[in-house]
């Protein structure tokens, strides 16, 4: 079956490891026959920050609410060319795979401001003027998967349980739970190449293979299995009910999964860390 893969990416290199990873991904979807858009931030010199320039036509001129203008313009078609585009290919995609480098300790700015600009009020929150009844595991990307690619500059063992930097998974837990999954996506486990800076050709040659495998598999990997919000876990909407896994505070208590019994992520993310 073929299917449309939409890549995001954020390295102004073109001789990087992310854009390696770009490219591997563009030959192996299309070789799959599979039909792939893409959004390279730097080549676009998408404008980052989300401010009043956004919105032209005011709704209040007098002060700018974000989440005012912002619903005003999506619901009227006023919001600029560039965001309405990538709104366009996010709803055309099947999968989203986001790959960047990891800088001081999360995503490069370009592309946290691609999220703060692209997600609308009406399209990434606020989804059918429901306010936060449609969130977490539904919204208008539902159905969707999602896929992050880090290029990480450090070694493995910072980035570990123990690690001095701390697990990359937690760091990075609120763009996988709060950029993507939040509007409905399926997230899948983080693939994550660590060292990058110091990694030979052969090293690299295996890293590209072991993600070639693991592109094999997106539409068959099973995703992480966040609590949606409305499954029964958030009687309120807002916080976890106290029967649901009572002895677990933080980030990992909104994983159905308990921490501590998470089965192991697959040979193809374990090749890639």
């Amino acid at each position: 079956m073929s299917r449309t893969v939409l890549l995001v990416y954020a390295q102004p290199e073109p001789t990087s490891l992310t854009r390696s990873f770009v490219d591997a991904a563009v030959d192996a979807f299309t070789r799959q026959g599979h039909r792939v858009l893409q959004s390279d931030l730097y080549g676009m010199r998408w404008k980052a920050v989300l401010d009043a320039d956004d919105f032209p036509q005011r709704a209040d001129p007098q002060r700018l609410s974000f989440i005012e203008e912002s619903g005003q313009a999506y619901a009227s078609g006023a919001q600029p060319p560039d965001v309405a585009e990538e709104q366009r290919k996010l709803l055309a995609a099947d999968a989203v795979i986001f790959v960047f480098p990891l800088w001081w300790y999360g995503v490069p700015a370009i592309l946290k401001g691609w999220f703060e600009r692209v997600y609308a009020y009406g399209f990434g929150y606020g989804y059918q003027g429901q306010g936060n009844r449609l969130r977490y595991g539904d919204g208008a990307l539902k159905g969707k998967r999602a896929l992050l690619a880090a290029m990480v500059g450090g070694g493995e063992e910072d980035y570990g349980p123990r690690g001095i930097n701390g697990p990359l998974k937690e760091l990075l837990f609120p763009v996988a739970h709060g950029c993507l999954f939040y509007p409905g996506m399926d997230v899948l486990p983080l693939h994550a190449v660590y060292g990058v800076n110091r990694l030979s050709r052969e090293e690299i040659a295996r890293q590209l293979d072991g993600w070639r495998q693991r592109l094999a598999g997106l539409f068959d990997e099973a995703p992480i299995p966040f609590r949606s919000q409305n499954g029964g876990d958030y009687p309120d909407s807002h916080q976890l009910a106290a029967h649901v896994a009572p002895n677990v505070e933080g980030i990992w208590a909104h994983v159905a999964t308990p921490r501590s019994h998470a089965p192991q992520p697959p040979a193809a993310e374990r090749a890639g860390q």
